[in-house]
C-alpha cells in the first residue's frame, strides 16, 4: 500500500485475465494491470494514481514477475516496497 492505493496480487486470476497482473485500489475506483508491460486490463484509476502505479511496476518489474511465479507454484510471496 502506498499513496491510498491498495495492490493486491491474486495469481488464481491468470484464468481471468490470462497474464500476470496486479489489481489495484483506490477509494472506490479499481483497475486491472498486466505486470509485464503496465497495460491497464480492466477498471480505472484517477490519472495521477494511474501514473503511481506505472512507476511503481516499471521500478519493481522483476520483482512483482517473481513473486508471480511463486505464487503459481505455491510459494510464499515476499513484500515489495512501495514509492516514497
Amino acid at each position: 500500500m502506498f499513496y491510498g492505493l491498495v495492490i493486491s496480487l491474486y495469481f488464481a486470476d491468470n484464468k481471468q485475465h490470462h497474464l500476470p497482473n496486479i489489481h489495484v485500489s483506490f477509494g472506490e475506483d479499481e483497475a486491472v494491470y498486466e505486470i509485464p508491460t503496465g497495460n491497464l486490463i480492466e477498471g480505472f484509476l484517477p490519472i495521477k494514481k494511474h501514473k503511481l502505479v506505472l512507476a511503481w511496476i516499471e521500478i519493481h518489474q522483476e520483482n512483482l514477475m517473481a513473486n508471480w511465479n511463486l505464487a503459481i507454484e505455491g510459494l510464499p510471496i515476499f513484500k515489495i516496497d512501495p514509492l516514497k
